[in-house]
């Protein structure tokens, strides 16, 4: 499935996708409070199954429901679900601004893979400031004279699982329709978030509230799905990139009206060094590939 080429497409995308995400993580870190983290996972997976299994058929898919494990698709969402499992444990244990804060690194992370895996170049300018990147990615976990916590640990995980996903992402082809991928990736996080459930929690039942939240996560964690696929897909990957950082403003977002969490200022100044790092590096790396052809 191509869909039509437009500047402002992919960056519309890419907002759309990140607004999801965070409503999604925004009703799960509620759901936290009183479920175990991987049963929300599961219950999560649930509902977004039951809202995409009519979408898929009303669109028209069944035919195309074998590419669900495609080896390639397949193998973007093993990648997903392993940065889903770490970054739930990780959103139920910290504030949601510095757990996605944290997964900011990916854009610089997808800029190293891409420069590995596709041998595209990296010039000094944009290693050093990657580095800055992950300096900000510090003052965000805050270590202590006990180490990084385990939870800033997992977020980061999550940031380089999904940079994984992403590249792999890449490898799709044209033909394979987003919402094929999107399922994909339910299916696989759920079959994940229930082998984790039965092997490391005890069952506790939910109540309708939770029911109704998770509901709602599952509603958007589809079109979170969708849309960040979409969005590199139809989008140059330096046009792209920094609407990332929408993240970050949806989070603090989220944080400030919904728990009434605020930033201290050692970590509100890693979240800019983070999105401005990210952002000139993107930036940097479009001029490089508009000036190659004069070379």
């Amino acid at each position: 499935m191509r869909l039509p080429s437009h500047p402002f497409r992919g960056p519309l995308f890419m907002v759309v996708s990140t607004g999801s995400y965070l409503i999604n993580d925004t009703l799960m870190k509620l759901v936290t409070a009183g479920l175990p983290p991987y049963e929300v996972l599961l219950l999560r997976g649930l509902a977004a199954l039951a809202w995409g299994t009519p979408l898929l058929l009303l669109m028209g898919y069944v035919g195309q429901l074998p590419l669900l494990f495609e080896r390639r698709v397949l193998a973007r969402n093993l990648a997903e679900m392993a940065a889903v499992l770490a970054y739930i444990v990780a959103l139920a244990n910290m504030p949601i601004a510095d757990a996605t804060a944290l997964g900011q690194v990916t854009p610089l992370l997808m800029l190293l893979g891409a420069s590995i895996l596709f041998r595209e170049r990296i010039g000094g300018l944009a290693m050093a400031l990657i580095g800055v990147g992950f300096i900000g990615a510090l003052m965000v976990a805050q270590p202590t004279g006990a180490g990084i916590s385990v939870y800033a640990l997992l977020a980061l995980s999550n940031a380089v699982l999904c940079a994984v996903r992403d590249l792999a992402g890449r490898r799709i082809r044209a033909e394979v329709p987003g919402l094929i991928v999107a399922m994909s990736a339910v299916i696989v996080v759920l079959i994940g978030a229930t082998v984790m459930h039965l092997a490391t929690e005890t069952w506790v039942t939910p109540q309708l509230d939770h029911l109704a939240l998770l509901a709602g996560a599952g509603f958007f964690l589809i079109f979170g799905h969708l849309f960040i696929f979409l969005a590199y897909r139809v989008g140059p990957t330096g046009v792209v990139a920094p609407f990332y950082y929408f993240f970050t403003f949806w989070a603090v977002l989220s944080g400030v009206v919904v728990f009434n969490q605020f930033p201290n200022p050692l970590a509100i100044g890693g979240i800019a060094l983070v999105v401005v790092s990210g952002i000139a590096v993107v930036l940097l790396d479009e001029r490089r590939r508009r000036l190659a052809p004069l070379a």
